[in-house]
Order: C-alpha cells, then sequence, then structure tokens
C-alpha cells in the first residue's frame, strides 16, 4: 500500500511504480498540489533551479514545460546556469529529481496542423512535441510523467490528444495526463464529454480540465461532469490554472483552491506565471491542506 503523497519522504517516493503514485495521489484526497515550471526561464537567484524554489513553496509534483527531450536543460542546474553556456546532457532530469525529492514531469505538445486557429500557430521544436521519439526520450530521462497538452498558440486538437494518449501508453509507460488547459490558439471546444471518453478510452490516467474561474464560459457544472465522468471510470482528475491567473492576489488563489476541491479535483495544477510570487504556490496549498501538511512538506529533507 502506498504512502499518500502528501506526507510520502524523498526516498518512498523514488521507488514508487505508475501504480503506487497513482494510489498515492488518490489517497492524498485532493491535497496535492502540481507547479508548472518553464525550465528556459533564467533562475530567480543564481544557482537555484526554479524547480527547487516551486518545491520550497509547497508543491508536491512538478511539471517542467518548455523542456526539449533532443537538447536537455534545465536553466540553474550545474553548468547549465544560463542559456549562453549550457551543456546538454541526459543525467540533467534524474539530478534535478534528487534535489526536489518530488515527481517530475514534463509537457509534450500534441501538434494539429490541421486545427483551426484563432491565432498564428507558435513553431517549437521537434524535442518537445508529442511523438514516439519525445514519449521514448521521456522514458530514458527518467520522468515519472508526462502532461499531453499544449502551451498558447501552439495548436492542438482534442483528436490529436487523443492519439497523443494512445503513443504514451506504448513507448513510456508512466503516469499519463491529458487535456487542455485553454484553447491553446484553436478553434474548438477545450473539452467535450465524447472527448472526456475518448481520453479514458486511449489510456489516460489523470484528466486535465481547466481550473474554476480561469477560462470564459466554462461553469462549474460542466467541470463536475467531466470529473464525475473519469472518477467512475476509474481515473483521476486535475484542474489547471494556465492563464496567467497564477499571478493573481492570493484571494483569488485561495477561492479557486477550495472550489476545485468541491467539485473532485485529485491534483491541483498552478502555471508557470506565478514564478515571481511563489508565495501563490503556499496559498493554494495552505488553503488545500492546511498549515499542518504545508510545514511538513516544505521542511521534510530530501535526504529521509
Amino acid at each position: 500500500m502506498s504512502t499518500r503523497l502528501i506526507s510520502a519522504t524523498a526516498s518512498e517516493i523514488s521507488k514508487m511504480t505508475k501504480e503506487e503514485l497513482l494510489t498515492s495521489i488518490k489517497a492524498s484526497e485532493g491535497r496535492v498540489v502540481l507547479s508548472e515550471n518553464v525550465v528556459m526561464h533564467e533562475p530567480v537567484e543564481d544557482g537555484i533551479t526554479i524547480s527547487e524554489m516551486t518545491k520550497a513553496s509547497g508543491a508536491d509534483m512538478i511539471l517542467l514545460n518548455a523542456f526539449d527531450t533532443l537538447n536537455p536543460i534545465i536553466l540553474g542546474m550545474p553548468d547549465q546556469e544560463n542559456i549562453q553556456n549550457a551543456i546538454p546532457r541526459d543525467s540533467v532530469v534524474k539530478e534535478l529529481k534528487e534535489y526536489v525529492g518530488r515527481p517530475l514531469g514534463l509537457n509534450l505538445e500534441p501538434i494539429d496542423l490541421k486545427a483551426e486557429m484563432l491565432e498564428t500557430r507558435l513553431e517549437i521544436s521537434k524535442g518537445r512535441q508529442a511523438n514516439e521519439e519525445t514519449l521514448k526520450r521521456a522514458k530514458e530521462l527518467g520522468f515519472d510523467f508526462v502532461c499531453l497538452t499544449a502551451n498558447p498558440g501552439v495548436g492542438t486538437s482534442n483528436k490529436a490528444i487523443t492519439h497523443a494518449i494512445e503513443l504514451a501508453k506504448k513507448y513510456f509507460g508512466g503516469v499519463i495526463i491529458a487535456g487542455k488547459m485553454h484553447k491553446a490558439g484553436g478553434n474548438e471546444p477545450i473539452f467535450t464529454e465524447q472527448a472526456v471518453k475518448d481520453y479514458i478510452q486511449a489510456g489516460a490516467d489523470i484528466l486535465l480540465l481547466p481550473s474554476v474561474g480561469t477560462v470564459w464560459g466554462i461553469r462549474r457544472e460542466d467541470l463536475k461532469m467531466a470529473v464525475d465522468l473519469a472518477h467512475d471510470n476509474g481515473i483521476l482528475a486535475m484542474s489547471a490554472i494556465g492563464t496567467s491567473q497564477e499571478s493573481s492576489q492570493p484571494d483569488i488563489i485561495r477561492t479557486m483552491a477550495l472550489e476545485n476541491k468541491e467539485i473532485g479535483f485529485d491534483i491541483q495544477h498552478i502555471g508557470d506565471a506565478q514564478r515571481n510570487r511563489f508565495e501563490n504556490i503556499s496559498e493554494l496549498k495552505k488553503s488545500i491542506s492546511g498549515y499542518r501538511h504545508y510545514i511538513a512538506g516544505i521542511s521534510r529533507s530530501v535526504r529521509r
């Protein structure tokens, strides 16, 4: 039986299988916080990664954004302090996992070149796209989970995400999170009941949906329907603040946190725009877990 993630030590987390990690999240009863970090952002302070700062702010899981599987760089790591002098190396993911003692994942983006766009498409490198090669690389590099979603302007579709889930099931083998935080530049619904069913059928382990109050026109009852559908089919659900509201006033974060918990989200994601407001990770964590679990989590040594 797994230890619940909010109480697990770094050594316990490092030994978890995919199934044990999912069980540990479920056992935490809606109190898990996932922080997203852009690896190509210059560190706020020299000699320390943004991921270490988000862990120290209360994050239970860490998701790397803009990480290139074919050019492995995480700014702030040794020999990767700045983009001008960074030396790519495959060991950097496992090194960061030792630094933070948390489950570590990455965004891989399912591109749909046929998607109808609402804005100019943003081109990204092959190493950031969801495909057979990058999913195999994610496994080799040591990631615990992948998040199949798309950044603003990249252009994806529910069909492309479903296909990426099928590829991840075949070539990655770890935990698969899938869904949209926003429209990512495309012109189709962020989710529908059928899209959720397709994700489940394809093999997603965790359904990603926008947080309460982040996306225009998405109501709490819509989110509740999708979360209940996920749970009824044996998978988990994660809310995502991916609209820069992660840098809003703390009371906004606290309101979102409690409403998301009431809906039934197992994980609450907070996006990368908080990097100059790390206290919002703490506010989110304290809101859904209380001060006790917050202070225990940031105090527990990675040597345990």
